[in-house]
């Protein structure tokens, strides 16, 4: 048996496939949404899935603002930050956060679930999150995925 043939092959820059993929938030829960988003813009799918490249696909949101949240996640899933000045801790309630951009609350959650180092900041350029239905990246041909067909 020859044991050379059976050698594991890892992706890097040059020889990943990088595709463009519609998601649409319409009546979706934020957190399974989020989920699938970021297994898309990580690669997890895919044969050749390495860990540390980027070997995912650019996903495109539409749709933000018709994200549903379950039971009081509304008023009781708060936002905070800091801002390293004394007593400067903020906070925003997901409905604050979504009155002032609908996109920033998927922003946050996909963000959530990368990687928190320089891998992870790198993924997060690939995600395009919009208001309404339309998108400025017909050029690069994305394909749509039916979230209700997914697991």
């Amino acid at each position: 048996m020859d044991t050379l043939s059976y050698k594991t092959v890892s992706a890097n820059k040059k020889t990943v496939n990088k595709e463009w993929v519609v998601l649409d938030a319409e009546g979706q829960s934020l957190g399974r949404l989020a989920s699938i988003a970021a297994k898309f813009i990580r690669g997890k799918y895919k044969p050749d899935y390495t860990p540390h490249v980027d070997c995912g696909d650019n996903v495109i949101v539409i749709n933000a603002e018709k994200i549903n949240l379950t039971g009081k996640k509304w008023d009781a899933k708060e936002y905070i930050r800091y801002t390293n000045y004394p007593g400067g801790q903020r906070s925003l309630t997901a409905s604050e956060l979504f009155g002032k951009d609908p996109a920033r609350l998927i922003e946050k959650s996909v963000k959530g679930m990368l990687p928190k180092n320089k891998l992870g900041s790198a993924l997060f350029k690939n995600l395009k999150v919009y208001v309404g239905s339309e998108h400025d990246h017909e050029a690069q041909k994305p394909k749509s995925i039916n979230l209700n067909e997914l697991v």
